[in-house]
């Protein structure tokens, strides 16, 4: 096992050679891919704490997204009955916030509501929400959030993260539980698409919707991914758990070389089974590299995760992340991508 994990490491160091890892809140006025890359010329600025520009050859016309992740919303109602033993802890968990920018009181429900009365003053393309939408599989929250989002008129789209599907407590797999509540609770959301990846449209740019809320990467995953990455559109992936870049901690931990059950710290108090002792997947590990493949070789400009509830930019190998605040704070990031003038 000593082998197999040093054998990961090894491959992570030699995946991000030459790889820089930014400060938390975002990019220096301007990141710039070389020009030579086949996948064209991209740039990258940051606004403050809720825009991020990109600028592409490959792009036609300007498209304007609203991201949102983490919003926590545990409202229930007596269907809720019979799985409170799994759910009591996390209901009770984001009852009270403080807004991210005025640090006024608020709540998830609230800041739920708000920030959709923004979305209908900024006019964007699209809404994408990347998870932790509930902090249990709630049938009330999910349906309150549907009909918040429905009633915007704007386009919206949706992938799961970990606390959208989680029973605290409840027997089984963490990818077992997935395809059971994700099927009972959350299938309303994402309207007959694909709930491990799915990809849509906006004017020409590719969004691909993965779900890595288990923090590792399924082979069926992978080929879609690939599949998807052989159109020839310019690109952005939405996840809610972000990619490993160094210098992050565990949290970031999809493809991460150190997550494994020695560092799990939290499976006693969320009440599920232990991170591998070995690890991740090959296929996890497979996953990582793919991305950052498919930034140098295609047209993916970009991923954005939610999950740590912070702001912060990584750059790996010219491979872009950012993460988003909690929308039980109030927060979101509007993603513009655009011609470069």
């Amino acid at each position: 096992m000593a082998r197999n994990l040093q054998s990961r490491r090894s491959f992570i160091k030699t995946g991000i050679a030459g790889s820089v890892a930014l400060a938390a809140g975002g990019f220096p006025a301007m990141a710039s891919q070389p020009s030579s890359s086949e996948a064209g010329r991209t740039a990258i600025c940051t606004q403050g704490d809720l825009g991020v520009r990109i600028y592409s050859d490959k792009v036609k016309e300007p498209v304007k997204l609203m991201l949102i992740s983490d919003t926590h919303l545990w409202m229930s109602d007596s269907r809720e009955d019979p799985f409170r033993e799994y759910s009591n802890r996390m209901s009770k968990a984001y009852n009270h916030t403080k807004h991210f920018q005025t640090l006024e009181e608020t709540h998830p429900e609230e800041a739920f509501r708000k920030t959709l009365e923004i979305a209908r003053k900024v006019a964007p393309d699209a809404i994408f929400h990347l998870g932790d939408l509930v902090s249990f599989p709630s049938e009330a929250g999910v349906e309150w959030a549907r009909e918040q989002l429905d009633a915007t008129g704007i386009p919206w789209y949706y992938v799961c993260g970990n606390h959208d599907w989680h029973y605290e407590g409840m027997e089984g797999t963490e990818i077992e539980l997935r395809n059971e509540w994700t099927a009972k609770r959350l299938s309303t959301l994402f309207k007959g698409r694909n709930p491990l990846l799915y990809s849509v449209d906006v004017k020409g740019l590719k969004v691909v919707m993965l779900d890595d809320s288990v923090y590792e990467i399924l082979p069926e995953q992978l080929s879609l991914f690939r599949e998807e990455m052989k159109e020839d559109k310019p690109s952005l992936m939405m996840s809610h758990i972000p990619l490993y870049a160094p210098g992050f901690p565990v949290s970031y931990g999809c493809g991460h070389p150190d997550w494994n059950a020695d560092t799990d710290r939290n499976y006693k108090i969320e009440r599920r089974q232990r991170w591998p002792a070995g690890g991740h997947s090959e296929t996890t590990f497979d996953f990582w590299k793919e991305v950052i493949c498919s930034h140098k070789e295609h047209n993916l400009l970009a991923t954005f995760a939610g999950h740590v509830h912070a702001q912060s930019s990584s750059l790996v190998d010219d491979w872009p992340q950012f993460t988003l605040k909690a929308n039980l704070t109030g927060a979101y990031r509007i993603v513009e991508v655009l011609p470069i003038p």
